[in-house]
């Protein structure tokens, strides 16, 4: 991966910010990993070399070069990419920007998760815009021109964007099963760590065993307990990066059976340890 590293899925926007924006790349063979996951913000990536599936809300379609996808807040959604050469730009902003930057016009757009693309005439002019945003949110994320920017790449996916249809896109077959699992999904949303044995999380879900875990696997491309272990990691790369609470006190707080057990985790889902991580969100943050 490139040598500032911004890990998408665990990361999280800044108190007092508005949005973020990061570019990011892996050159080929680097490590990438991603499940099917949400976050609690809206986020757009804008693919500048791409091959892979996505997988949301609408269902699965193949990624290509100069691609965009729009995920809303707390929708589940999964990459599965090749191990070429990839990078993105990805851009995170709180659900009630649209409002509070008077742009109530654009809620209809942005409901649900979307995979995009765009004319190239109007692409070549929406590629520039989100260079000028990281370059004005590196001089500051605070500003007007910051905020005028981001507002104007709404706007121009609204107009411009078009949803990948079929046969581009497979849809979703699965979104009844889906809804089967939503009980225990809706743990996973509103809790850092979901502790619960198989069994209890089919009950929740009024289903046997055997029948949740089968389901479980076809819907989220790995097991019950794969996805609980995955989303207690991500929940602390998030406490990592947004609270001083210490790597101890972080294992603990989400049930890890030791420190040293979660480090070992932690360093195998991300490639670096939970002390280098922090390190890294911290320098990033004072940059």
């Amino acid at each position: 991966m490139s040598k500032s590293k911004v890990y998408c899925e665990p990361f999280c926007i800044q108190k007092g910010y508005s949005f973020e924006i990061h570019h990011v790349s892996y050159q080929a063979d680097d490590p990438y990993s991603c499940f099917m996951h949400f976050h609690q913000v809206h986020e757009i990536i804008v693919f500048e070399k791409i091959d892979g599936t996505y997988f949301y809300s609408q269902g699965q379609s193949q990624l290509k070069d100069q691609d965009i996808v729009f995920i809303p807040s707390l929708e589940t959604h999964d990459f599965e990419l090749t191990a070429d050469a990839k990078s993105w730009y990805i851009i995170q902003f709180l659900p009630e920007f649209l409002s509070q930057q008077a742009l109530p016009e654009l809620d209809s757009f942005f409901q649900q998760g979307m995979h995009l693309r765009m004319d190239t005439s109007q692409l070549e002019s929406f590629s520039i815009q989100v260079k000028w945003l990281l370059d004005s949110y590196q001089q500051d994320p605070y500003s007007e021109k910051s905020l005028t920017i981001l507002k104007l790449i709404l706007i121009w996916l609204a107009e411009h964007a078009d949803p990948v249809k079929p046969p581009q896109l497979t849809t979703v077959q699965k979104s009844a099963n889906y809804q089967r699992l939503q009980p225990v999904m809706n743990l996973f949303r509103h809790q850092a760590a979901v502790e619960l044995p198989l069994d209890e999380a089919a009950s929740l879900c009024h289903l046997s065993p055997s029948y949740f875990s089968r389901l479980f696997k076809s819907v989220f491309r790995c097991n019950f307990s794969e996805y609980a272990n995955q989303h207690k990691l991500y929940s602390a790369a998030r406490l990592l990066s947004q609270s001083n609470m210490s790597i101890t006190d972080i294992a603990f707080e989400l049930n890890f059976s030791s420190p040293s057990h979660f480090i070992s985790l932690f360093k195998k889902q991300f490639g670096l340890t939970p002390k280098k991580y922090k390190t890294e969100m911290e320098s990033r943050i004072r940059a």
